[in-house]
């Protein structure tokens, strides 16, 4: 367990540079779930790791190891290394225990906040009055329906053929509860540093997943590009201090915007065998992680029921 508990802390460091090629190597709706899925096993078995390195450390208190049955320490490490190594894991576990809590808290908070203005009452599309050009997709809470948010300002800034791809743009984010994998990928970034790097391919995926259902949806990829660069632009240009809105609403404004209207405009077409290549480092890492988190838990396993049936042949 001395040498396999450390891979699941190590793999995520590895992982990173192969996920940012993902968003503009394979389609968006692929890089989303890889990126997805890739985050959050590699982060679960970080914590896994760091469960772990508690267990045996805490074997050294006399408390910990009646409860266990046990008549000797799992790790023949010395205390001064094994107890201190144990508080660390544990203080980093509480660490992030404490940081998913604030961050779901403060979601579920602006979400109830977002909905109380009269503006956002009544069907799917909210018209605030403002002359700052913005547009959102709005999720909604548990049972009730999300709502797109767009200014006066951004209406008057595109004409009716752009206005229809963009609220296509924001009702596909509500459709795919893009905002879930947007919490994913933060849940798995408070879990593991490294892992904060995925935020951005993440959030620049989900757009080019709203992006081409908008193209989709209005039947014209130039229609939707320039959609989504006139509303950048307005955006940028207007007024005052940007709106107010819940870090989990997506904005058809927001991230990379050139490479997006490339993206529209096959002006950057996906590269597969970049993109396999990318995918299969990731599911590597992943699958490495899982299988040392795996033998380091059989191997505790193992050590415990070692020590506990040292008791019994006594």
């Amino acid at each position: 367990m001395i040498y396999a508990v450390w891979v699941p802390l190590l793999t995520p460091f590895v992982a990173v540079p192969a996920a940012r090629r993902l968003a503009d190597a394979l389609s968006p709706v692929r890089a989303v779930r890889l990126l997805a899925s890739t985050g959050i096993g590699l982060a679960l078995c970080s914590l896994l790791a760091l469960v772990l390195l508690v267990v045996p450390g805490a074997t050294r208190f006399s408390a910990v190891s009646a409860f266990g049955e046990l008549v000797r320490p799992l790790s023949d490490a010395a205390p001064a290394v094994a107890v201190p190594l144990a508080a660390a894991a544990l203080a980093l576990l509480a660490g992030c225990a404490a940081a998913v809590a604030r961050a779901a808290h403060r979601h579920w908070a602006e979400l109830y906040r977002a909905a109380q203005p009269s503006e956002y009452a009544g069907g799917e599309l909210a018209v605030l009055r403002d002359v700052r050009a913005d547009a959102y997709a709005l999720p909604g809470r548990p049972g009730t329906p999300g709502r797109i948010v767009v200014t006066t300002g951004m209406l008057r800034a595109l004409d009716p053929a752009e206005r229809d791809a963009l609220l296509a743009h924001e009702r596909a984010h509500l459709a795919g509860r893009h905002h879930l994998f947007i919490a994913a990928a933060e849940i798995a970034a408070l879990c593991h540093p490294a892992l904060r790097s995925l935020r951005a391919p993440m959030g620049y995926a989900l757009e080019r997943c709203a992006d081409e259902a908008a193209a989709c949806a209005v039947g014209d990829r130039r229609i939707a590009a320039r959609a989504i660069g006139r509303a950048a632009l307005a955006a940028r240009a207007a007024e005052g201090a940007p709106l107010p809105r819940p870090r989990t609403a997506l904005a058809a404004a927001a991230g990379p915007v050139p490479r997006r209207v490339a993206a529209l405009l096959g002006r950057n077409a996906p590269r597969p065998r970049v993109g396999r290549a990318a995918a299969a480092a990731l599911l590597a890492c992943l699958v490495l992680s899982g299988a040392a988190a795996l033998d380091a838990t059989s191997d505790l396993h193992s050590s415990i029921e070692a020590a506990q049936g040292d008791g019994a042949q006594r």
